[in-house]
């Protein structure tokens, strides 16, 4: 359904139900959650699979890689 509409509204971008779990999992994050208490708010038995929504790491920019001291 999201899916559906999505395409009505002439949004390119693949979205689906797990966008919003996604978005949710890492605003929390952002603001300092904790993975465990977001694991228990999405009703995940383990922080692993609620890692998989956690999308700060997308941020990661060329100016953060560059830190890196070889």
């Amino acid at each position: 359904m999201i899916r559906r509409r999505a395409e009505a509204a002439d949004i390119k971008t693949k979205i689906g139900n797990h966008s919003f779990r996604a978005a949710r999992v890492t605003a929390y994050l952002r603001k300092r959650g904790t993975l465990e208490k977001a694991a228990s708010i999405t009703n995940h038995a383990s922080t692993r699979a609620t890692q998989l929504y956690d999308r700060r790491w997308d941020e990661m920019n060329l100016d953060e890689i560059e830190r890196v001291a070889i």
